[in-house]
């Protein structure tokens, strides 16, 4: 057996993902929502073809679905983005996932968006530059058409209406840029014909989604306004936030989770072909 076999065999079976970002980052997840979930197992890591993957917890719902979290947005030295998103969805192939939800803090493009506002968005547009295109399954065509399931953008919109202290926005386009560091104004304006909110996270995790044949949402927390948008942002306030509403963004997770009609169709699967070359 080879060692990418025995990695597998040692990775939880689960349906479900949550991958953890900046809205969250505060608490610890899911455990301090006090949402009913139970941890199953925790300090979970994978050896992958791209490296040692991120720290796994299998936890189950209240609602009793089986599900799988890590922390990935660019948190371990050494190790970009892009690699990492390779290591996790390498795992989640291999578990088994089918659906999966994403959060992160984003910034505001659209000067009508405030903090706290949450954004599930419906497209985004790729600004990446250091992020490896290459896919994890192989050998499909991906069709970006609609990028996130209607059903798990639904639960989620739906969910952050119990629970938001803002406003809440179902639909909207995440420009996605490489980071780590934030846009200049002119950059920003340059960018902001593009979409609404600006961020780091959703590429390449909503593609690579559709890559293992799993359907994607993302709940976006806007933690500050984008340069030379509406006005200077506060370091004071965006760390308050990050504090203030772990525990909020990561109720509106589980409810969702719990909420998702799992038997409801959609049409991500029909938008992942034989490749043609």
């Amino acid at each position: 057996m080879n060692p990418d076999q025995a990695a597998a065999a040692d990775i939880p079976a689960a349906t479900w993902m949550v991958i953890g970002g900046s809205g969250t980052r505060a608490c610890a997840f899911p455990e301090d929502a006090r949402a009913g979930a139970r941890i199953i197992d925790k300090d979970l890591v994978f050896d992958t073809p791209y490296g040692i993957s991120p720290a796994f917890k299998l936890f189950e719902t209240a609602g009793g679905r089986r599900c799988l979290t890590a922390e990935l947005h660019g948190w371990r030295p050494g190790t970009g983005r892009g690699t990492a998103s390779r290591q996790l969805f390498w795992v989640l192939a291999q578990a088994g996932v089918t659906r999966i939800f994403s959060e992160a803090g984003v910034g505001s493009l659209n000067p009508l968006l405030d903090p706290r506002d949450i954004v599930i968005p419906d497209d985004f547009v790729d600004l990446t530059t250091h992020r490896d295109p290459t896919p994890v399954a192989g050998g499909h065509l991906l069709i970006m058409r609609d990028p996130v399931c209607p059903a798990l953008g639904r639960a989620l919109t739906e969910a952050a209406a119990e629970h938001a202290r803002g406003r809440v926005f179902g639909r909207g386009t995440c420009v996605v840029t490489e980071g780590p560091r934030f846009e200049s104004r002119a950059e920003i304006k340059m960018m902001q014909p593009f979409g609404d909110i600006i961020g780091q996270s959703m590429c390449p995790e909503v593609w690579l989604a559709r890559d293992i044949g799993a359907c994607y949402a993302a709940l976006y927390l806007v933690v500050n306004y984008a340069e030379g948008v509406v006005r200077d942002w506060e370091h004071l306030l965006l760390a308050e936030i990050f504090e203030q509403d772990a525990i909020n963004q990561s109720r509106i997770l589980l409810s969702a989770l719990d909420a998702v009609d799992a038997g409801q169709p959609c049409s991500c699967a029909s938008l992942r072909k034989p490749t043609l070359f």
